[in-house]
């Protein structure tokens, strides 16, 4: 049943009718309304717009699983379908997920297990929906972009316990995007309609972050003129999110402790205990087992953790590298900019310390320095050339004075060619030629936020 009071309506292909059964069984328990087809071929002949969701198994011998859903997705791309296969590997899944499959299961299965995936598929298509009709209220889905072995196995971690109300403790470098996995958590997770707050630890002054965390009473010390909720109350029935973990003091770290272990909050100067239901996801960059060893960390704190994530280095999944340039530079207003061969060998074979964060930063340079259509070697920052990057110039000296000389003439003529020629000193037809042999471009001005 749907939130509205309309059932939902599923269908299921599957050419073993034991299993049509079994599901269809498994599904009416709790209220869907279900049909089933044992052929690819004949479900395709139906009008699929009337269903909510479909569970297809990969394995059929008229159409296989995948072909239907590449179909589908052509005719219905917002109809959710669920892949279901006893052959499971890697190369199905990233095949089904390219192809659009919203998730996939591998038989054998319980029938709680099929009935949570529906649950979940059909919240997250409700969002989509309720965002594509302009509902202000809802916040924009967090999202992390790679489609590698590392990554996928990555999401299916945060898919697994983003429901439960298990504290979170994510590990990770910097830059690799911590605070998107808690995110990710809070907006996968039952409490998505709730407040996510989030607390940079190290940021804060250590006299100050109890009072912003706990609140406090008028009164509470000097300059406390009235009463102040802390973000742990103010995040009420929602996700906390405590970056930096690792630099909050001792005797904060015991206040936190007790906090996660009763779940009351004491204001600062007051003597009444409030019931705050938060779920309490930590990040540290250190680490955080060697920091409780060194008596730095509280052990017991650390073990109240009870589910830990740790985010891949960039360097781990590169082959995501070429999805994450496009992304940003779609997002930037670059969309017709490309990296060349040669750049994008660059780009593959450098280690990426800062992870996500410094490829993002790399890419705002060269498009802000850059004044060519497509990115080459020589446009990208000095420690990502080397001494190949000089060696293996596409241009000579001469060349890069004149590229210079015409890009300057036109900035100035405000991408005129007419004047910009005539203040070259040559004709029109001869500068055209010269910027298509350049590729200079005049880029739109470049969203940096």
């Amino acid at each position: 049943m749907g939130r509205d009071g309309v059932k939902v309506r599923i269908l299921v292909i599957d050419d073993d009718e034991v299993a049509c059964e079994f599901l269809q069984e498994a599904l009416l328990r709790v209220g869907y309304e279900v049909d089933v087809f044992t052929s690819a071929r004949e479900a395709l002949k139906e009008d699929l717009a009337r269903y909510d969701m479909l569970l297809s198994d990969i394995r059929m011998p008229d159409i296989d699983g995948l072909e239907f859903l590449r179909r589908v997705h052509e005719k219905w791309p917002a109809l959710p379908v669920i892949l279901m296969t006893a052959f499971g590997s890697l190369e199905t899944t990233m095949e089904a997920l390219r192809l659009g499959a919203w998730d996939y299961i591998s038989k054998p299965f319980p029938p709680e297990a099929i009935r949570a995936m529906v649950q979940k598929v059909l919240e997250v298509r409700e969002l989509r929906q309720l965002r594509a009709r302009g509902a202000e209220e809802i916040e924009e889905e967090p999202h992390f972009i790679g489609s590698s072995a590392v990554m996928v196995d990555f999401y299916k971690q945060i898919a697994r316990v983003a429901d439960a109300s298990a504290s979170v403790l994510i590990s990770g470098e910097s830059g690799t995007g911590k605070e998107l996995t808690a995110r990710s958590l809070h907006h996968l997770s039952g409490r998505r309609g709730k407040p996510f707050v989030a607390v940079n630890c190290g940021a804060i002054p250590e006299t100050l972050l109890e009072s912003e965390l706990f609140g406090y009473e008028k009164g509470a010390f000097t300059g406390a003129d009235r009463l102040h909720a802390g973000l742990l109350e103010t995040a009420q029935h929602g996700t906390v999110f405590l970056d930096e973990i690792t630099e909050m003091s001792p005797a904060l770290q015991g206040k936190l402790l007790r906090f996660m272990q009763n779940g009351e909050v004491r204001r600062l100067g007051g003597h009444e205990a409030r019931q705050v239901s938060v779920r309490v996801v930590a990040a540290a960059n250190r680490d955080i087992d060697g920091e409780a060893k060194a008596g730095r960390f509280r052990s017991d704190l650390l073990y109240r953790f009870v589910v830990r994530l740790h985010v891949p280095p960039l360097r781990a999944h590169k082959e995501d590298l070429p999805q994450l340039i496009e992304s940003f530079l779609k997002k930037w207003g670059y969309p017709t900019v490309r990296i060349s061969d040669e750049a994008m060998e660059l780009l593959m074979s450098y280690d990426w310390p800062g992870n996500v964060r410094e490829l993002e930063n790399v890419l705002r340079q060269t498009l802000l320095l850059s004044p060519f259509a497509v990115i080459l070697p020589e446009n990208l920052p000095e420690k990502l050339r080397g001494i190949r990057g000089a060696e293996e110039s596409l241009l000579t000296p001469l060349e890069t004075a004149e590229c210079q000389q015409i890009l300057q003439a036109l900035e100035s003529a405000a991408w005129n060619q007419s004047r910009a020629a005539q203040r070259l000193g040559i004709d029109r037809k001869t500068l055209r030629t010269k910027i298509q042999r350049y590729g200079l471009v005049k880029y739109p001005k470049a969203n940096f936020s």
